[in-house]
């Protein structure tokens, strides 16, 4: 009867000690997760592969103007990211740099591929090419 009850004891402990483990190990590694997820890096992926089109650019910019002008009379509705608007704008130009070698606005995505800037874009239009980006060909 001892050795039953010394085998359940360290099998509660052992279940104890468990669970704190794990409580403690979620602890530990929640907060990085979370950081991961509120990153620059994090944010241009998900930005670029949650929308058909996206555009990051600066309120000010005359080629930012212009390519959210084409897609207007196209009347194509983008996903506009106004860097100069946000505390990590900085960041994002940064990890468009890692992306595409470019830090330049606006920076142009369409069904998750790069365009490019607002020249990129008006040869795209011309060439037909953003036709077909956009599932309209």
């Amino acid at each position: 009867m001892a050795m039953l009850m010394t085998t359940w004891n360290n099998r509660r402990l052992l279940v104890t000690v468990t669970t704190i483990g794990v409580l403690w190990f979620t602890s530990i590694a929640a907060p990085r997760k979370t950081i991961a997820a509120n990153s620059p890096s994090a944010f241009v992926q998900n930005a670029i592969y949650s929308n058909k089109i996206i555009i990051f650019s600066k309120s000010y910019c005359p080629y930012s103007l212009r390519a959210k002008h084409i897609f207007s009379e196209l009347h194509e509705q983008p996903f506009v990211v106004e860097l100069d608007l946000r505390d990590d704008g900085y960041q994002i130009q940064n990890v468009l740099l890692d992306l595409v070698g470019r830090r330049t606005v606006p920076q142009i995505f369409v069904n998750g591929k790069h365009v490019g800037g607002c020249d990129d874009l008006q040869a795209a239009v011309r060439d037909g090419q953003l036709h077909s980006l956009l599932g309209n060909g």
